[in-house]
């Protein structure tokens, strides 16, 4: 496909932006800025990318004229160059297509994250807290902040139910893959005769939504105060802090009671549904891809099967690539971006093949 009519479209809007960038005043909205200052980055980047990607076609069509010289010096490095050059050809073309595919919403976001408890009673819990405890490992190592909106623990350490926020550089692109069913097969500490056990924790990756992406009247939500319960603490079960916000058109219910006061709990309440009628608006724009690509990478949802942690072989299988490896040691301590950029790049070579 001939990308120089869309290149063309780019190079225009660019022209359009920093117009716009330039005008008067632009800072007094702030959402509109920060949304045209990050469409901005994306379009120079990519225009940039575009003309170091026909520098080195130019390149490479000067030294095939050395190929055939006489000199057998001059023509070998001729060649030594143009593999090396053909190879960056091969990167940037990728990614100037990738560049000029539609966004996904909310991709460039802070992520909300949510972790419970699947099947498998006392040894789910503990397999939901690895979980919680692998992403905070992730997010120690790559820059990523960690914050707990809400939690509802079990015995022995194990999580009932979790939410925590992750924020960073497009946290949400990097983690999205990571919804869906969890699975984990070993010999759980409960058990006393050395049986290995098979239990599961859903996750949930959501996009962090904004009051400008979704609106919420105050006349479809019923929000009920209550006294917030759990171990003792600072404030817990002495207060009625706790709030429960019930989203009366999707009956969608979320309760917080991990905020310090009932203000705090009703802000974090709001923000998780927010970020779930979003990634709800996300999974309808995920329909509108081909079947063939669903069957790949899925479409997230927490019904779905995606991963299986097999202690005993110290294996790591995701089932919708079919990628295997054997350091599930060090991927439950949080070492897991081989297996995120995996999943990223069959995504966008999938993206690509259904646009071009």
């Amino acid at each position: 496909m001939d990308l120089y009519p869309l290149i063309e479209k780019k190079i225009s809007r660019l022209a359009e932006l920093e117009h716009e960038l330039g005008k008067s005043g632009f800072f007094s909205n702030t959402a509109y800025a920060r949304q045209t200052l990050r469409e901005h980055a994306c379009t120079k980047h990519l225009v940039k990318t575009w003309q170091t990607l026909l520098d080195t076609r130019r390149r490479i069509a000067e030294d095939r004229e050395f190929v055939d010289s006489t000199d057998r010096e001059i023509a070998e490095l001729a060649l030594a160059e143009i593999a090396v050059l053909e190879s960056d050809e091969e990167c940037l073309e990728r990614e100037v297509r990738l560049g000029l595919l539609p966004p996904v919403v909310g991709e460039g976001r802070d992520a909300i994250v949510e972790i419970r408890a699947g099947t498998g009673g006392l040894e789910a819990a503990l397999f939901a807290a690895d979980l919680h405890r692998m992403y905070y490992r992730y997010s120690e190592t790559n820059g990523i902040k960690m914050e707990t909106m809400d939690i509802s623990e079990s015995e022995l350490g194990g999580i009932k139910e979790v939410t925590f926020k992750m924020s960073g550089e497009v946290v949400f692109r990097r983690l999205r893959y990571e919804s869906g069913v969890h699975r984990v097969q070993r010999v759980p500490a409960t058990e006393t005769q050395g049986r290995i056990h098979t239990s599961t924790a859903t996750v949930a990756v959501l996009p962090e939504a904004q009051e400008v992406d979704i609106e919420i009247l105050p006349q479809d939500l019923r929000i009920e105060v209550c006294r917030a319960g759990g171990p003792g603490g600072q404030g817990v079960n002495t207060t009625d802090s706790a709030v429960q916000v019930l989203h009366i058109p999707t009956g969608k219910i979320v309760r917080c009671q991990d905020g310090r006061s009932q203000q705090q709990n009703k802000e974090r309440a709001l923000q998780i549904l927010r970020s779930r009628l979003l990634e709800e608006k996300r999974r309808e724009e995920e329909k509108k891809y081909s079947a063939h690509r669903k069957n790949l990478i899925g479409s997230g949802g927490r019904e779905e099967k995606i991963r299986t942690y097999n202690f005993p072989q110290n294996r790591v299988t995701d089932h919708r690539i079919g990628l295997t490896l054997y350091n599930l040691d060090r991927f439950i301590e949080g070492e897991i971006r081989e297996l995120i950029e995996a999943l990223q790049n069959r995504d966008l070579e999938e993206r690509v093949k259904q646009s071009f």
